[in-house]
This record gives structure tokens, C-alpha cells and sequence, in this order.
């Protein structure tokens, strides 16, 4: 079954059907009104799985891929233009340019924590590149997986875009069939178990993961300022975001005080919602038991509050944490945060290093020296300077990680890079032909070396 519709959509994209701007330009259009007709299903599918608020899943779920959509629809043109490159004088007479082609029928399987973005956006880059695709929705927010699946089956024929909704089971099934490109976000460890699906039939594949996102606030830091962009960025989804912060270095010098205003800022953006019950819920009884054992792992500052009925995790901090806790071994995906103090940037840099690069990095500091030395000075995948998160929505910078936090890069131009094969092609001129190359002999050889030397 899965091999045929593979097959179906591989025809479509081979026959051409999707070459012209202007067909790609109809089916994101297209993309655009489903998102607009279909909004309260998503809204209210969302909610029904995570607790998700209207504003919060519209800012981050519906608002990001718009932004996405508009972003393409207004640059996609451009995009497709052949590319000129430079030609060596060695190939005098040629013209050297590069060609974007789609690679086919390629495979989405997006993750529970932000169910529409995550599924959409990707798709995006997918048929701005020309490609058919079958998107695999998680099977952990099922409300939004049955809401998905409806409305792209009501918009776009199969040939085009087609949902399969399942389990793991089920992804494993898709995986085997050998689509022309993978596209996975996820965990590290089912993100190793794609990578060997790929590797099976060659298949290229984007990997985006996760890891502990560190944020660094130096002593010149806007304290108060960073607190409130900390505490938001993190308790944001119940903190279920892939580049969600997830430990905090301090300066000692600065430490007590940041942590009085962290306190107060996580109070005050996120205490009335967990009182009212609309904090956004842990997605599962096996991840919420996961993260209220990590309650133990410190001093519980503020927060602490936790109803696995309604698998809800009141937004926490906590201090004296042992870098052997359980908590600093996984990334912890959730509203628990840890915070440290730090003496110097050697320490930090030991500590960050020690752990596998992360999605994401975050450093707040006025000074420009500062802030070279931990962005350039550590591996990561994409950060912000005296801020956290935003930098995954703006769509001209690339998102993705580095190893393990993840393999390739989207968003904006990239996403189109990323599900197009570029080719690289050489147009000689016929009006004349250079002999060189058709010479040997000593006189030749010494040409030759001085050309190529």
C-alpha cells in the first residue's frame, strides 16, 4: 500500500506536474487557505491534547507557518532561477551554473510536541522545492493527528500530499519503502533508528533532534531583562520545545540576584495559568513520570507543583542540582529548570563541552568579547544573543543542529535547499575547441603542471 502511493506521487513529480513556479505557487497557496479554513479544528484538536490556549497555539503553531508560507510565496520565484557560478579560465568559452531539482516523493514524520508547525513547516520547503510528500503525524497528539489528516485530505490530492496516521509501527513500515528524501523531527534515539532506515536504500535525510540547550548569563548582563526572556523561552509549551533552554550558568557575582528575578518573572507569566489549570499539559503519563522524578534532583526554588491526573508540572527551578543528577544526562523537554552558578568562562566552557552539542546555545552579555567567546568557542546548532528561542522564526537563518542534535538545516531559503538535488552544470561553447586537452608529450606535461600548479 505504501509503496504504491509512493509510487503514485513519484510519477506525479517525474511527470513534470510540479516543475513551474506557478504550480508550486498554487499548492502553497493552497496550504495557506487549509490553514485558514481549518483553524478551530486545529485550535480545538491542540487543546484536546497538550491544554494548548488559543493565543499560544495560533503565535506558535499556526502563526510561524503562515509566516513560513508568506515568506516563500513572496521569494520562491527567485529561488528557482538557474544559479551562475564562476568558471576557471581552464574552461574557457563555458558557462557554469547550478539547478535545483525535486528529489521526488519524500517522506515528513513530524513529532507531538508542536504538532502543526512541525508538520506544515517542513512541508513548506517540500512543494516550494517541486516534491510530492506523505506526511506521518505523531500518534501521541491523536485530536491533532485526526485533524491533520482530514483537512489535507480535503485539500490536496494524494498524488500531492497525503497523510498516514499510525504508530511507530507504522513509521517503521513507511521507512522501509525507500522514499526519495527523508525528513524527521524527533528524539536522538528514534532519530538513529531513521538514520539506518536511510542508510539502507542511500536515502538522503534531514535529522532534526534535540539536547541540552545551555543559557550562559555573564555578570554584565541586563539581569532583569534576561530573566523575563529566560522564563519565557523555557515554560513556553510546558517547556516540551526542542530548543527550549535547559539549564542555566550564572556568574557567581550576579547569581542571587538573577535568581530573584527569575522567580519573579517564571510567577509572573506562568503562576495564573497553572492555577487556572490552562498551563499547557505533559503530553504522556510515561513523560510526566519521567519529569516528576526529576523534582528530586534539587532545591526546589519555586514551583514544584505536580497533578499527574491532569499531567500538569507547575513551572519549576531548581538549585543545587549535581552535574551526576539524572537530570543533566537527557535533555530534560519539560518546565524544569536548573539553575547553576559559574566562576569563571573556563568552567563553562568544560561543562558545555562535556555534554553532546546541543540544538541550541544562548549567551546574555553586553560585552561583544564576551559574546564571541562562548558563540564561537562552543559547538552548537543555531542561538541568540540576549535572548532565547527567536531565532527559529526568523526564516533567514537556518535551523538545525549539529551531530547529535541533529543533521541538516531548515526554514526559509534553506528549507527550499534542503528537499531540492542541486546539479551542477557545465555548457561548453562549440564555436571554438581547445587542443590542450587532447595533447601529451613533455612540452604538454610541462603545460600542463604550469596550469594546474
Amino acid at each position: 500500500m505504501y509503496a504504491t502511493l509512493k509510487g503514485v506521487q513519484q510519477e506525479f513529480v517525474f511527470s513534470g506536474a510540479m516543475k513551474s513556479f506557478h504550480a508550486r505557487k498554487q499548492q502553497l497557496e493552497k496550504l495557506k487557505q487549509m490553514l485558514h479554513q481549518h483553524e478551530q479544528e486545529f485550535l480545538r484538536a491542540v487543546n484536546k491534547d497538550l491544554n494548548k490556549q488559543e493565543a499560544e497555539a495560533f503565535m506558535m503553531e499556526l502563526g510561524t507557518v503562515h509566516a513560513e508560507i508568506t515568506h516563500a510565496l513572496e521569494s520562491l520565484e527567485e529561488w528557482m532561477e538557474p544559479v551562475n557560478v564562476k568558471t576557471p579560465v581552464t574552461h574557457t568559452g563555458s558557462k557554469s551554473y547550478l539547478v535545483n531539482e525535486p528529489y521526488g516523493s519524500v517522506l515528513i514524520i513530524a513529532p507531538w510536541n508542536y504538532p502543526i508547525q512541525l508538520t506544515f513547516s517542513p512541508l513548506v520547503g517540500a512543494l516550494a522545492a517541486g516534491n510530492s510528500a506523505v506526511i506521518k503525524p505523531s500518534e501521541l497528539t491523536p485530536h491533532t493527528s485526526s485533524a491533520i489528516a482530514a483537512a489535507v485530505r480535503a485539500t490536496f490530492a494524494q498524488e500531492i500530499v497525503a497523510v498516514v496516521e499510525g504508530d511507530a509501527k507504522t513509521s517503521e513500515a513507511l521507512l522501509k519503502q525507500g522514499f526519495d528524501y527523508i525528513f524527521f523531527t524527533g528524539s536522538v534515539a528514534v532519530g538513529k533508528i531513521v538514520m539506518k532506515h536511510a542508510a539502507e536504500h542511500l536515502t538522503p535525510h534531514t535529522l532534526e533532534l534535540g539536547g541540552k540547550s545551555p543559557v550562559i548569563v555573564a555578570e554584565d548582563a541586563k539581569l532583569d531583562l534576561a530573566a523575563k526572556r529566560i522564563a519565557w523561552g523555557k515554560f513556553t509549551n510546558a517547556g516540551q520545545t526542542c530548543i527550549a533552554p535547559d539549564y542555566v550558568m550564572v556568574h557567581e557575582s550576579v547569581y542571587e540576584d538573577f535568581l530573584k528575578k527569575l522567580k519573579k518573572h517564571t510567577y509572573n507569566l506562568f503562576s495564573q495559568r497553572t492555577k487556572e489549570g490552562t498551563f499547557t499539559q505533559i503530553v504522556n503519563d510515561k513523560h510526566f513520570d519521567r519529569l516528576a522524578a526529576f523534582l528530586n534532583d534539587g532545591e526546589i526554588v519555586l514551583g514544584g507543583q505536580s497533578s499527574k491526573e491532569d499531567r500538569l508540572i507547575a513551572p519549576t527551578l531548581l538549585t543545587d542540582v549535581d552535574w551526576d543528577a539524572p537530570i543533566m544526562q537527557d535533555e530534560i523537554f519539560g518546565p524544569i529548570l536548573p539553575v547553576f552558578p559559574f566562576k569563571s568562562a573556563t568552567e563553562v566552557l568544560v561543562r558545555v563541552r562535556s555534554l553532546p552539542n546541543p540544538l541550541a546555545l544562548y549567551v546574555f552579555s553586553e560585552e561583544e568579547q564576551t559574546q564571541k567567546l562562548y558563540t564561537e568557542q562552543l559547538s552548537f546548532g543555531g542561538g541568540c544573543i540576549n535572548d532565547t528561542i527567536m531565532h527559529v522564526a526568523n526564516p533567514y537563518l537556518p535551523f538545525g543542529g549539529k551531530g547529535p542534535s541533529g543533521i541538516g538545516a531548515y526554514h526559509g531559503y534553506e528549507s527550499f535547499r534542503t528537499f531540492s538535488h542541486q546539479k551542477g552544470m557545465l555548457k561548453q561553447t562549440t564555436a571554438f575547441d581547445m587542443p590542450l586537452r587532447y595533447k601529451s608529450g613533455k612540452v604538454m606535461n610541462k603545460i600542463i603542471r604550469n596550469v594546474f600548479k
